[in-house]
């Protein structure tokens, strides 16, 4: 497994994360099974938000409950979470923040959160508010550390000018076969669809500011079109140099779909939503796997895309 620090902070994490949406469709001993797996494959970042289900926040109760969360327990862990989605609406009012964030800590029996993230971003938010929540839960030792999820740069610099507390963390749709964040800087200047700059060079701008990207939904294609990984009906080309690639390396095709991720110097952490032990342990063995440029970009192109 490889660690890196994520800057401006002492955490040390894994490059893979185990990601908890999905956590309350198994039985509570399956549940534990795979949070431990997770721990036996020496993962060290856990991965919540409180809206997380099917009922609000049951995965983060779940989550405590299968692992029999306790001190010790705890203190092998960085837990993050997510706020500020409401049913119908977003919210990153300072009152909704410190009572959510009061909530998670409740439902994961933790005293705090390593990393809190604003989920998704509200366009009604008042930073002010934002930062005077920001500087409530750090001084009372409820949060160590905050980021965001799913947002530009421009929304992140305006949180960034009211608070003291420095944005670690962006939380971002990223696959082999979800890439905006890289392709209209590879066709820069060029007249096709793949120039067109979607996401503000979230990317570019995250490596300038020390910003950890996290890429969720790793194995998904567009905004939650199924999985990439054996459709040989759209991504034929993609799916035989992943299989070729699984055999040089001695691993399984869902470890190279993380390994194309983890391979990129921005140490690109990688969420994974699974409930199955073994894909799993097939995501960790991609911690990291050396892809060269050629297998990289290779990757790349065999997913539909251009290199000028």
């Amino acid at each position: 497994m490889k660690y890196f620090k994520i800057a401006n902070t002492d955490l040390n994490v894994s490059n893979i994360i185990m990601g908890n949406m999905r956590l309350k469709q198994l039985s509570l001993p399956e549940a534990e099974k795979l949070i431990r797996t997770a721990m036996e494959e020496k993962i060290n970042f856990f991965d919540h938000a409180d809206i997380y289900g099917p009922s609000y926040g049951e995965c983060e109760t779940y989550f405590a409950e299968a692992i029999q969360m306790n001190a010790t327990i705890r203190e092998q862990m960085i837990l993050q979470s997510k706020c500020g989605i409401r049913p119908g609406f977003f919210d990153f009012s300072k009152e909704h923040i410190l009572a959510a964030t009061d909530g998670i800590l409740k439902r994961l029996n933790s005293d705090y959160l390593d990393i809190l993230l604003l989920h998704r971003p509200d366009t009604l938010v008042e930073p002010e508010e934002v930062a005077e929540a920001f500087e409530q839960l750090h001084a009372s030792g409820k949060v160590r550390y905050f980021g965001v999820s799913n947002q530009s740069p421009a929304q992140i610099e305006l949180l960034q000018k009211y608070t003291p507390h420095k944005l670690i963390v962006n939380q971002l749709q990223f696959s082999i076969a979800h890439t905006p964040m890289i392709d209209s800087g590879i066709a820069l200047n060029m007249n096709i669809d793949q120039s067109v700059n979607r996401d503000s060079s979230i990317l570019d701008y995250s490596r300038l500011k020390e910003m950890t990207i996290q890429a969720w939904s790793p194995f998904q294609k567009g905004f939650f079109n199924g999985p990439f990984l054996g459709d040989l009906e759209q991504y034929p080309e993609l799916n035989s140099l992943i299989d070729k690639l699984a055999e040089k390396y001695s691993v399984s095709n869902t470890a190279i779909a993380v390994a194309w991720i983890t391979r990129h110097p921005a140490n690109i952490q990688v969420v994974t939503g699974t409930t199955n032990v073994q894909r799993l342990k097939d995501s960790c063995q991609g911690s990291d796997i050396p892809l060269t440029r050629e297998e990289w970009y290779g990757i790349y192109k065999a997913a539909g895309n251009i290199l000028p």
